[in-house]
């Protein structure tokens, strides 16, 4: 997606704070109906809505009273992604926003946190805690590291994603900066700041990351991808 587009869609949105409340008291004294979704147990009502609306229903019957109250966002502007719509393996945990792209048999482990407008090919495993920024692509078999950064350019606008081609693996807790490009089935070391391009079946690894050799048989073997893990 385009930065601005995606800027536009943020901008123009409904921002939302939807919450979760249970309220006691004399429940068949008062009109729930009134909420968007609304669960009658034996001396309680479990409701949810905006958290706009259920603040003035709360303040408008002091007949009732709210006993639970939960959210987990506050004007938030871009749904999650229904997860059920990706066939991938995606583990608790994970934080994947709408119009992004996962393809088939990947892996998105715990913490991880996909941004709008990325792309991740089928085959790629996304780490723990990694983040996978705005716009940022991600090939096809490719492994990115626990913890590791690919920086978002949503703002600013002007900025050219980061792009991470087939077969690369990038190790824990690197960081690749905006406007880099990993050439096919290079290698990034643990630690690694990536500032910039970086050639195909090359390793890297400092801060700023240098080519240090080739990847050659024995690099391969150290980061050979398991076809198992992918299986759903």
């Amino acid at each position: 997606m385009d930065a601005y587009e995606i800027i536009k869609l943020i901008s123009e949105s409904k921002k939302k704070t939807p919450v979760r409340a249970l309220f006691k008291g004399n429940i068949e004294k008062c009109d729930f109906s009134v909420l968007a979704e609304t669960y009658k147990g034996l001396d309680f009502i479990e409701v949810y809505d905006e958290f706009d609306k259920i603040r003035d229903f709360a303040a408008a019957h002091p007949e009732v009273t709210m006993t639970r109250f939960e959210n987990d966002r506050r004007n938030s502007a871009i749904p999650l992604a229904d997860l059920t719509k990706i066939n991938a393996r995606i583990e608790p945990g994970a934080v994947i926003r709408e119009m992004t792209e996962i393809g088939d048999k990947c892996v998105i482990m715990m913490g991880a946190v996909i941004n709008i407008g990325a792309v991740i090919g089928e085959g790629t495993m996304i780490d723990m805690n990694a983040v996978i920024g705005g716009r940022a692509t991600v090939g096809r078999n490719c492994h990115i590291g626990a913890g590791t950064v690919l920086a978002g350019v949503i703002e600013p606008p002007s900025a050219t994603p980061v792009k991470i081609c087939d077969g690369v693996m990038i190790g824990a807790n690197a960081v690749v900066l905006e406007g880099v490009t990993v050439g096919e089935n290079s290698v990034v070391a643990a630690g690694s700041v990536v500032t910039k391009d970086v050639p195909p079946r090359c390793v890297v690894a400092g801060v700023p990351a240098k080519i240090i050799k080739q990847v050659d048989d024995t690099t391969k073997s150290k980061t050979e991808l398991v076809e198992a893990l992918r299986n759903l």
